[in-house]
């Protein structure tokens, strides 16, 4: 029987698990906290696929690839496009309860989208219906489950023609003991990285850990620079996300002098793709001495605001906020990982044995800018593609990750990244500040290359732990999206260099080489 270790509880994780234990697979599930608590629960806005009459594949493709400024792989887009109405579906069987209405399921618009395609429940608790669906499901099979348990490591063997595959995981389990576990596949759907950033709507979980393992045990990474900035995070404590769907719902961006900025910046104004909108939230606030700007849902009403979106109202009314009658100050934060370990289109890594999927893969399938609403989408589809794929053969690889992943021409960016051992150890706080100021929404040259020496002055602590773990990780992120934003020096997306001549998206997607 197949051994199959699933790290990760969200819904890539989820899905991956219960499919392989469908699939008659010996599964363990493995998560860092409780099995709840991740980035999916969060999820406000919904999941995007074309169901509906008005609609076709065809169209979500156009609208992903154009978001992704160039860089998406336009296969990858098809398959999510393609395969994406069946998962929504096979949601549904779940028992995801999507919001409807008289003529069926209820629909939003969101940045970006030709097309009223964004499937919610909850009116903004998408993510939160999702997970409990899952994790009801995933308890139902016969899946060994381990919560409050990290990983640490991935395990590394030579394999068939002494090429190194992936045979398990080294762990730290909930008593703080060090284990091993032993898989014939490993898959690793273990979320972003928001908490690179002092600014995130990421819960304390998205430390990247699964990104950093892949790398260190020689895993092939990619599109590391591409950190999604949400534009209309509530500047509140915690910076709690406040969802792109308020804005589909017609709510609009004011400056502190309450003037409409964003028809000024863009034909699509408030629902321009989110990079475009981030950067201009970011810029007006500079140019009024780092005030938040508004965002005024006040023309929505109270009552529709309170219907449509009830885990928002409480959370902008406890923040001392009356949404319905004032516009509310919001600023952006990290939010989403565009990049992480390169996959082909069934979840394969470039070692042997190992998979990922959800946030912490780079499918090819966001580019440089994701697509509103298209993370659940890409989590479901791919996890189902990866069980399928490690059933058939769990040590099965791609092929060289140049060749069969990216469609490009790997730059290596080796001259941009050190690592010692030795200076003073990392601070968390200090490295998220850094992070924040100098490889945030808009970066250059020099800020790029204070950051990489700031941080090679800082050591990483040995991971005894699950807070020295997290620090381990987050310092080798760094170090790699620094490296990774230093050696794109074109602004495309999300990575904008304000040192560029021009935007110029055709230029080859950075891969960082392995540990």
């Amino acid at each position: 029987m197949t051994r199959v270790l699933v790290i990760g509880g969200g819904i890539a994780g989820l899905w991956a698990a219960v499919r392989a234990a469908d699939a008659g697979c010996s599964v363990e599930l493995v998560t860092k906290t409780e099995l709840a608590e991740t980035n999916t629960r969060y999820a406000q806005g919904g999941i995007a696929a074309a169901l509906f009459p008005d609609d076709s594949a065809a169209r979500h493709v156009a609208d992903t690839l154009a978001a992704g400024a160039g860089l998406a792989d336009p296969e990858a887009v098809r398959v999510l496009c393609d395969e994406g109405p069946a998962r929504v579906r096979d949601l549904i069987r779940f028992g995801v309860a999507f919001d409807r209405g008289d003529s069926g399921l209820s629909r939003g618009l969101e940045a970006a989208h030709s097309r009223a395609r964004i499937v919610h429940a909850g009116g903004d608790a998408t993510g939160a219906a999702i997970e409990a669906a899952l994790v009801g499901t995933v308890r139902r099979r016969a899946v060994r489950i381990d919560e409050r348990t990290m990983l640490l490591d991935l395990l590394v063997e030579p394999g068939p023609g002494g090429r190194r595959a992936v045979v398990g995981a080294r762990l730290l389990d909930e008593h703080g003991a060090i284990v091993e576990r032993r898989a014939d596949a490993v898959v690793l759907a273990t979320g972003g990285s928001g908490r690179l950033y002092r600014h995130t709507t990421n819960p304390d979980v998205a430390t990247g850990d699964g990104v950093a393992a892949a790398w260190r045990a020689g895993s092939a990474v990619a599109d590391l620079e591409f950190t999604q900035f949400h534009p209309t995070a509530l500047a509140a404590p915690g910076t709690p996300l406040i969802s792109e769907a308020v804005r589909g719902e017609g709510a609009v961006l004011r400056d502190a002098a309450g003037h409409r900025f964003m028809p000024h910046v863009h034909p699509d104004a408030e629902l321009a793709p989110r990079d475009v909108v981030a950067r201009a939230v970011w810029r007006r606030m500079a140019a009024q001495g780092g005030e938040p700007v508004r965002l005024d849902a006040t023309a929505l009403g109270a009552g529709f605001l309170a219907e449509r979106f009830p885990g928002l109202d409480r959370v902008v009314r406890d923040a001392g906020f009356d949404w319905g009658r004032e516009p509310v100050p919001v600023t952006p934060a990290a939010h989403y990982a565009m990049g992480g370990i390169t996959t082909d289109l069934d979840g394969r890594a470039s070692l042997p044995g190992l998979y990922a999927v959800g946030e912490c893969a780079r499918t090819g399938v966001h580019g440089a800018n994701r697509l509103a609403s298209n993370s659940l989408l890409e989590a479901a589809v791919f996890a189902e593609r990866a069980a399928r794929a490690i059933a058939a053969d769990p040590a099965s690889t791609a092929l060289l990750v140049q060749e069969n992943c990216t469609g490009t021409t790997p730059q290596r960016v080796s001259e941009h990244f050190s690592c010692t051992s030795s200076g003073t150890l990392v601070d968390r706080t200090g490295l998220q500040e850094l992070m924040w100021h100098r490889v945030g929404l808009e970066r250059d040259e020099q800020g790029l290359r204070e950051a990489s020496e700031l941080l090679d002055a800082w050591r990483a602590p040995e991971p005894v732990d699950r807070r020295s773990a997290e620090d381990r990780n987050l310092l080798d992120l760094a170090r790699l999206t620094v490296a990774a934003a230093l050696a794109r020096r074109d602004s495309v997306g999300a990575h904008f260099r304000t040192d560029a001549a021009a935007p110029d998206a055709a230029a080859p997607a950075p891969e960082l080489e392995a540990a």
